[in-house]
């Protein structure tokens, strides 16, 4: 039984002013529902929901999810944590306490609600993977103590949360496991390397890869990353994932960095520079259970998310 009249849902969506949040939330409005954003504003930005706040149906609270919440929700979106090396190393523990206390206590206010609860979990539980593609059969191969770690680990621990209220409270859970994922309304410092060469490429800057440019990845634009975990949500009770949710298509450091030259029409040079310690090699998701359960898969290729995206940068910077 929802908490307001007919089909409309009252959501919480933790982390809503951040990249992947803010366009979870527009479709969730578009879809009729009322949302409530919760974001401390440490990697979030008001700018991703300056377009909201006339809506009837949108509401936005500062508050960091560490500390308990009191709020009458009918469904919750834990996406709050920050994502990119750059902002999750700068604080570490904080990170961690992010992922562990809030998974704590958005767990808790699922408990007391009877709602069912999402995960945003990260392909970074998998490490520097052993296997490839990854399945979510797959353990990982995670430092325990590296500078990454604070992350991984702490997704991890929050994961284990999740399973374990399911098991011992019957805790209605979903947990996805986010791969890369790009598009319009990430942070202009955010470190990652779509952001990272187009920001470069834009400002004229020589465009620095990591390691030799070998190292692959896959792109999934946010809009199909938004699909696949609305359809996660909307699934029956006995589907807890976890789900890869991600695009399967590879590419090298090495080719994103020559189409985002070649989308910006830049010509500065590339440079090479040392890897990161813990920087995985492969990351590329088995979506098979995305396919089959959710009847999902990606739908926007690399080359139209990144012409979206690098518009978006162009009007950002």
């Amino acid at each position: 039984m929802t908490r307001i009249y007919g089909s409309r849902k009252r959501i919480l969506v933790t982390g809503g002013a951040g990249f992947v949040g803010s366009h979870l939330i527009d479709r969730l409005i578009d879809a009729g529902h009322e949302v409530l954003c919760v974001d401390n504003l440490f990697t979030g930005t008001k700018r991703n929901i300056d377009h909201l706040h006339n809506s009837p149906r949108f509401e936005f609270l500062r508050h960091d999810v560490t500390l308990p919440l009191y709020v009458e929700v009918d469904e919750i979106y834990n996406l709050a944590c920050p994502a990119s090396p750059v902002h999750y190393q700068h604080d570490p523990v904080q990170t961690t306490k992010t992922s562990v206390h809030g998974a704590i206590n958005m767990l808790g206010l699922a408990k007391r609600l009877r709602c069912k609860i999402l995960q945003a979990s990260t392909s970074e539980v998998y490490g520097d993977p052993a296997i490839h593609p990854q399945t979510e059969e797959y353990w990982g191969h995670v430092n325990p103590i590296g500078p990454r770690s604070c992350y991984d680990e702490g997704k991890r621990c929050a994961e284990t949360l999740f399973f374990d209220y399911h098991r011992q409270l019957n805790l209605e859970i979903k947990v996805a496991r986010i791969f890369n994922t790009y598009g319009p309304r990430m942070h202009l410092a955010d470190g990652r390397v779509v952001s990272n060469f187009i920001v470069q490429a834009l400002n004229g800057n020589p465009i620095t890869i990591y390691g030799d440019g070998s190292q692959t990845r896959s792109f999934c634009y946010v809009d199909d990353l938004v699909e696949g975990l609305i359809r996660l949500m909307e699934t029956s009770s006995s589907v807890t994932g976890p789900i890869n949710i991600g695009n399967p298509t590879e590419f090298t450091i090495s080719e994103l960095a020559q189409r985002i030259l070649a989308m910006t029409g830049s010509s500065v040079p590339i440079v090479m520079m040392d890897l990161p310690q813990d920087d995985p090699r492969q990351r590329r998701p088995d979506i098979t259970k995305a396919r089959d359960v959710l009847g999902w898969e990606p739908k926007i290729d690399l080359k139209e998310g990144l012409r979206r995206t690098v518009e978006y940068f162009k009007e950002a910077m």
